[in-house]
């Protein structure tokens, strides 16, 4: 089923500020809080629903990314993994008292990693696979991630009686409800390790360096990041990986540069080649392109080569390359150059003269 618009679930405007979202949250928390609604399954649903358009839309980065992706920036890092139990962790940050009785025992998911990638200009077109060495924590491989030393197994905690959880009664807006907290001796596990790993020390995890290969999808850029599925931390006792993030930092090119999917290269030619014209053979991030420039071509004008850009990230559809003409006036020239030059103009005190068109090129550089 669809998620609902955030700004929907609160019935608030897209502009509404911070206290106007504050007082959304705390009504509609109020309204279907599990407490007062037993059994009610649909009020649970709208319960969490409310916590979580409520955490996207008080942070001003995910509610940015929100506003300009929709539902389909949950992908990015830190949009997504809202729990029923993050919707109660939310609701006593407001409000204080006691939680519901909710299992936290067990494994939990490792940590999410997040490293810098230097790439090309060409690998960030075409893409490519690239060996990266990742450091991260990893399930011990002499206790398997039990924490245990080899030949034991961790014994229930006699505290918590292997629930990982202490209960009591406490006083809230509801009146008394069960407040439930992680046992203080076990942290939480239900378990103990009376003689630890020596490989691991009793953490069921050790640091190491893990070789993988990743895919690097053509037309990335640098506010991209892609995810790398189970490949970040191992999760304490046994539990499931967390993700690998690369970021990407892309190298200057001594050609082009980039500006989204266009690639813009300065094509410097002579006088000569902008008033007589000629085929020029010019650099693309594809190879060598030949390009006929037409007589009269003024400086700054700018020539655009179709499909040899960038492509999109997701369609795949590449953009141009621009080629922005830079006349080249000699500097040094000697008698016999001086003479030509002479004879085709001179110096007559007075402005060139400007033909018809110049000016629609300098507006059409300008607009890049």
């Amino acid at each position: 089923m669809p998620k609902r618009d955030y700004y929907e679930v609160l019935g608030v405007g897209r502009d509404c500020g911070p206290e106007d979202l504050k007082k959304a949250y705390r009504r509609l928390a109020m309204q279907y809080h599990p407490d007062r609604n037993q059994g009610d399954k649909q009020a649970e649903e709208r319960f969490k629903e409310v916590g979580e358009a409520y955490t996207c839309l008080s942070d001003p980065q995910k509610r940015q990314r929100y506003d300009a992706f929709g539902h389909a920036g949950d992908g990015m890092p830190d949009m997504g993994g809202f729990s029923f139990d993050s919707a109660f962790d939310l609701f006593d940050m407001f409000f204080g008292g006691g939680r519901r009785g909710r299992a936290r025992s067990g494994p939990q998911r490792g940590s999410d990693l997040r490293m810098n990638l230097e790439i090309t200009l060409r690998e960030a077109v075409f893409g490519s696979n690239r060996t990266v060495e990742v450091p991260r924590a990893d399930t011990c491989p002499e206790c398997s991630g039990s924490g245990a030393e080899p030949g034991t197994s961790p014994v229930q905690c006699p505290q918590c009686n292997g629930s990982g959880q202490v209960r009591r009664a406490v006083q809230s807006i509801f009146g008394q409800v069960v407040n439930v907290t992680a046992c203080s001796r076990c942290r939480g596990e239900g378990r103990i390790v009376e003689r630890p790993c020596r490989s691991c020390r009793g953490q069921g995890r050790v640091e190491i360096r893990k070789t993988i290969e990743v895919q690097i999808p053509a037309g990335v850029d640098e506010d991209v990041q892609v995810r790398v599925a189970g490949e970040g931390e191992a999760g304490p006792r046994g539990g499931p990986r967390g993700d690998l993030y690369l970021a990407f930092r892309i190298e200057n090119h001594p050609h082009f540069t980039r500006r989204g999917q266009e690639l813009i290269y300065e094509l410097p030619v002579s006088v000569a080649q902008a008033v007589l014209g000629d085929r020029i053979t010019v650099p693309t991030i594809d190879g060598e392109h030949i390009l006929d420039l037409a007589a009269g071509t003024q400086d700054g004008r700018v020539i655009r080569i179709s499909g040899m850009g960038v492509p999109h990230v997701r369609s795949g559809r590449r953009g141009d390359q621009l080629c922005v003409v830079r006349v080249v006036i000699p500097t040094h020239l000697n008698s016999k150059e001086r003479k030509l030059y002479e004879q085709l103009e001179g110096r007559t005190g007075r402005p060139a003269e400007v033909r018809k068109g110049f000016f629609d090129h300098l507006k059409e550089a300008l607009r890049g």
